[in-house]
């Protein structure tokens, strides 16, 4: 069974680390707008991140092993149908249905993990799981730019299909049904409150680059998401049975174990989406060289996160967590004094600081984050953690997206005039030659110097945010220890003071 959680853990982060080295050769296949190409990595999350939470209650209501078995067949059905797409649009449409399917399969296995181990072992099958979610993360660029090499882009999704169907066949055979008997069935107003609230901000943050910020459609969309996200809160506090405890907010070693699932995302994955676009389209290598290249940032994942359950004899998780994020810190910064052209060589050093600072708190994130949460509400658990985790990448990664076509915009902006942004968004997508021929009479020399001057403060701006997180998860999980009971007492304590369900909604 651990087999089987752990393909799902290495094939859902696969899907958007491999896409990326792909998009430059996806686009020249399907073309496609900027916005277009940019859903092509963003529909997966979206559906993804914003529906996990509503799957982990449904495993907890209907079956774990069921909702696994479903997710993986619609999971495996629609990676097939992406290897056979004709154009963008449906390749778009196709992302967002796997991503439904990858959340699924996702919930499922990890509810019924947590219900097939205790104690220790249970801790140790959650760092297992969360190291072949790194492995996925990490390598996804490597292996994705192989399989380009050699068989082209839909290999990708044929790989996809390969682990979900032997994740499949590991389920069938050896896990078993279980689900929370005090379940109550799902919370369908909570569940499409939250999951409309992420889709609108995170459909914004993608959208407002292009279409500009004070355009209606964007301010409708986040103005939208903040009023939806307001709801959901009222209906979680009303509801006897909540899809999200947010009574569990009130820990502080519960609020850093979230930050730490969001921290990879800035420090990170966003690197593992932005670089191989920045190699392949701006800089001209092939698939090959820049997945060769990735590797100085994913080798550190082979050791570092057992290494790290190792060094908690000696050290507190929050020392680890904190050193390691403060480490990544500053291997951003590092890379912002390289610009696009600087010798590969020469990228190696920060690239392999960034990987060893955030493979520390990897190996404990997930147990530290299962530690704190009941048992019976596996499904809700996972959940949460893993809504952090996904939604924090798709949500990143728009923002990180976003915040990088408005530098380049800006940084072009005298050269080019009125077409700054859409130079911007082809530049953000590795589209150096639209770029140029968009502009002719601006020389490509310019173009790169605008593009270069954007990604160094992208890059300062995640090292800054990064190092905060660090101080912050350090301070936050340095607090004494929370038992499972002890939340749940001083929840019921807090109940018991609470007015009645009706009095709270009105």
């Amino acid at each position: 069974m651990l087999i089987a959680v752990c393909c799902v853990a290495v094939a859902t982060p696969f899907c958007f680390t491999g896409i990326a080295v792909g998009l430059p050769a996806i686009s020249r296949s399907l073309g496609g707008t900027p916005i277009q190409l940019n859903w092509a990595i963003n529909s997966f999350l979206l559906t993804f991140g914003s529906t996990l939470m509503a799957a982990g209650a449904l495993a907890d209501n209907y079956g774990r092993k069921r909702l696994l078995l479903w997710g993986l067949a619609i999971f495996g059905f629609f990676s097939i149908c992406l290897a056979f797409s004709a154009n963008i649009l449906w390749f778009d449409i196709l992302r967002a249905l796997q991503g439904l399917g990858a959340a699924a399969a996702f919930a499922g296995g990890f509810a019924s993990l947590a219900q097939e181990f205790d104690g220790s072992a249970r801790l140790r099958a959650f760092s297992i799981v969360g190291t072949s979610i790194g492995i996925g993360l990490a390598f996804g660029p490597i292996a994705a730019g192989w399989l380009i090499a050699h068989f082209g882009w839909p290999a990708i999704f044929v790989f996809v299909l390969v682990l979900a169907v032997l994740a499949l066949l590991f389920a069938a055979i050896f896990m078993r049904e279980s689900r929370d008997p005090e379940a109550a069935g799902l919370d369908w107003k909570g569940a499409i409150s939250f999951t409309l609230a992420l889709s609108a901000f995170t459909f914004g943050i993608i959208q407002g680059p292009e279409s500009g910020w004070s355009h209606p459609l964007v301010a409708g969309l986040l103005g939208g998401s903040g009023l939806l996200f307001g709801i959901f809160v009222l209906i979680e506090r009303a509801s006897k049975r909540p899809m999200l405890d947010l009574s569990l907010f009130l820990f502080p070693r519960f609020v850093g174990a979230q930050l730490l699932a969001i921290a990879p995302s800035f420090a990170f994955v966003a690197l593992l989406v932005l670089l191989p676009v920045r190699f392949v389209g701006i800089e001209g290598m092939d698939e090959l060289a820049a997945g060769q290249l990735m590797v100085a940032l994913s080798a550190p994942f082979l050791i570092l996160p057992i290494v790290a359950g190792l060094l908690t004899r000696w050290f507190a998780p929050a020392t680890i967590c904190g050193a390691g994020l403060a480490i990544s810190a500053a291997g951003l910064y590092w890379l912002s004094q390289h610009p696009a052209g600087t010798d590969p060589v020469a990228l190696i050093g920060p690239l392999l600081t960034v990987g060893v600072g955030i493979s520390l708190p990897w190996g404990l994130m997930d147990g530290l984050a299962v530690s704190v949460v009941p048992k019976e509400r596996a499904g809700m658990a996972t959940g949460i953690f893993s809504t952090s985790r996904v939604a924090g990448e798709g949500v990143a990664l728009a923002i990180v997206t976003a915040c990088l076509s408005a530098l380049i915009n800006t940084n072009l902006r005298t050269a080019v005039n009125s077409k700054a942004n859409a130079v911007a968004q082809l530049l953000i997508t590795g589209n150096l030659k639209g770029a140029s021929a968009l502009v002719p009479q601006v020389d490509q020399t310019t173009l790169l110097l605008g593009y270069n001057n954007g990604f160094t403060a992208a890059l300062w701006l995640l090292s800054g945010i990064t190092l905060v997180t660090a101080l912050t998860v350090f301070l936050f999980l340095g607090q004494s220890h929370q038992t499972v009971e002890a939340i749940e007492q001083e929840a019921e304590i807090t109940a018991a003071h609470e007015p009645p369900t009706d009095e709270r909604t009105s």
